[in-house]
């Protein structure tokens, strides 16, 4: 029996040695975050408790062993610094991100908040980047008073987010560009139950596909976007649901956006059951002009196979209820429009290449 243990003892120590991971590894309070930089990589099971990032640091979990989980606990904090961010950086295969019953991870918005957004003022770092993870889940996640952008996923796939709210309400007067979630070069990412209140996009895919945004509350956002699409590397939408979800106290319900002048391709769009309440520009609005102060579209960014079904609700008085503003007829097809009803607001005399059978 002696030589069982013994050979037990041995076998552990060989694995222990190749995987050189610790099983649980805990970092919490001011000290924390010196300990989480050189040890994060080596633990397959971190629990983050009352961590305190120094301003102008990011809480860098990047390269995790494959099958980590990292569960946030109580209230992580970033003190103060203009810079540009990340807050937050995630990377690796098979990850887990999960944030326990009453966590919050808070960006310490209202100190670099002055009505400018990412457009001037005080430098503000973006919130979390996450990058490069595949077959991942971020479920559970509460961020709090985010500088400016708060999502960014790009090069994922296979990415699941689930129940993460984002309230940046506190912003509601002086907040800027603080996009929810920008989605750049991903493929197969599913968000669901998120609710988010904040001051610009509430979901921006940039570029990517099989995208699913669904059962999802957006306050006082620019909408559920596509794009801008348009000038950058990357260029391709496609494969995009967006279905039963609630866009309130918005700028925009349903929108697209393409830049002036540029090329790329939006194709296979769907908006499934979507109510607008209280919508302060436009119900729905497509606009390939993008960026351009004239306000005239171009067909470099073509948007074809765009359904909307079940698209229901209200605009304020001197909002526009729906505006197409389109290229040419080859840059605008192959749109399928049913149950739409967006009322409250004024009809656009400004609408141009609408495609056959859609009403602007």
């Amino acid at each position: 029996m002696l030589g069982f243990y013994l050979i037990v003892f041995l076998i552990s120590k060989v694995l222990g040695w190749r995987t050189g991971l610790n099983a649980s590894c805990i970092f919490a309070g001011p000290s924390g975050y010196a300990e989480i930089r050189n040890r994060s990589s080596s633990c397959s099971d971190i629990v983050i408790s009352n961590l305190t990032v120094p301003g102008g640091a990011t809480l860098d979990l990047r390269n995790l062993a494959n099958g980590t989980s990292v569960t946030f606990r109580g209230e992580t904090t970033w003190e103060f610094k203009e810079w540009t961010g990340p807050l937050l950086f995630v990377s690796g295969v098979n990850v887990s991100v999960r944030g326990a019953p009453n966590s919050v991870l808070n960006g310490n918005g209202a100190s670099y908040w002055d009505g400018k957004g990412g457009g001037g003022g005080r430098k503000k770092p973006k919130f979390f980047f996450a990058h490069g993870l595949v077959n991942s889940n971020i479920d559970g996640i509460h961020i709090l008073n985010g500088p400016v952008h708060v999502f960014s996923i790009s090069d994922c796939q296979n990415l699941t987010l689930t129940n993460v709210t984002i309230d940046n309400s506190a912003g509601e007067k002086l907040g800027g560009n603080t996009d929810a979630f920008d989605i750049s070069s991903s493929a197969n990412i599913t968000i669901s139950g998120a609710r988010v209140k904040n001051q610009d996009d509430c979901v921006a895919i940039n570029s990517g596909k099989n995208i699913t945004f669904r059962d999802g509350i957006c306050i006082g956002s620019h909408g559920l976007s596509i794009g801008s699409v348009g000038g950058r590397g990357d260029n391709t939408v496609e494969n995009v649901l967006f279905e039963n979800s609630t866009i309130v106290d918005s700028q925009n319900g349903v929108r697209i956006k393409t830049k002036q002048g540029e090329t790329g391709m939006v194709s296979n769009i769907t908006y499934k059951d979507i109510r607008l309440e209280n919508i302060t520009k436009y119900g729905i609005i497509v606009d390939q002009s993008y960026g351009a102060k004239d306000k005239v579209p171009t067909s470099g960014v073509p948007i074809t196979n765009f359904t909307l079904i079940n698209i229901t609700g209200t605009v304020v008085p001197g909002a526009t209820n729906i505006f197409v503003n389109c290229g040419n007829s080859s840059s605008c097809f192959r749109w399928s429009w049913s149950g739409i009803s967006v009322a409250g607001g004024k009809n656009s005399t400004k609408c141009s290449s609408v495609p056959t059978g859609i009403s602007c």
